[in-house]
């Protein structure tokens, strides 16, 4: 199941799963994808970590393609980094792999979503009433309770995939009554008990 799914995405391959499933690692990915390109530093002060452990690990996710330095940016031994991506895709053989390291790194990888995905809520919930009235009365977090095939919630997750596209196209990133908006997509079975 995809983390986010990005025009630019990238494929996890179990390598490249391994390299980015540490929470620190996602954390920071994630902070370059919403906020562009920051130093280590400016990333230490904006996740409450030291600069010595941003460095590392954006180093190693230099090592597996997931940021860049931004040449743009940089001057002189300062190091400016950018997502190399805007999203990353799960193969869903991932989740048959049979190999310890890469079930360990999966639960890790899909733990911190849902993690991050909580997070970003109760922030949500706790700053909603900084926002217009109008942007509290527009956000959403309705529950469904369905039941289903697989097929059918495939099916379904493809439809809402799709209609999320569609607004890509329509957002107006210049204009002063846009925000960023995160959609968040939790789809699962549940026992009946």
């Amino acid at each position: 199941m995809p983390e986010f799914i990005e025009e630019n995405a990238r494929e996890l391959d179990p390598r490249s799963l391994r390299g980015l499933a540490h929470p620190l690692r996602m954390r920071l990915l994630t902070a370059l994808r919403h906020h562009g390109p920051a130093t280590a530093s400016q990333l230490a002060d904006r996740l409450g970590e030291s600069s010595g452990a941003t460095s590392y690990h954006l180093r190693q996710l230099a090592a597996h393609g997931f940021v860049e330095d931004d040449p743009e940016l940089g001057k002189g031994r300062e190091r400016w980094w950018k997502a190399a991506h805007q999203g990353v895709s799960l193969n869903p053989e991932l989740y048959f792999d049979p190999d310890p390291e890469v079930q360990g790194a999966l639960n890790t990888f899909v733990n911190q979503i849902a993690t991050m995905h909580g997070q970003e809520l109760s922030t949500w919930l706790g700053t909603r009433h900084e926002w217009p009235a109008q942007w509290a009365t527009a956000a959403d977090f309705s529950d469904f309770t369905l039941r289903l095939t697989p097929e059918l919630l495939e099916e379904m997750e493809t439809k809402v995939h799709d209609l999320i596209d569609s607004y890509r196209e329509r957002a107006l990133p210049d204009d002063a009554d846009t925000a960023q908006i995160r959609v968040h997509l939790h789809a699962f079975p549940q026992n009946n008990a």
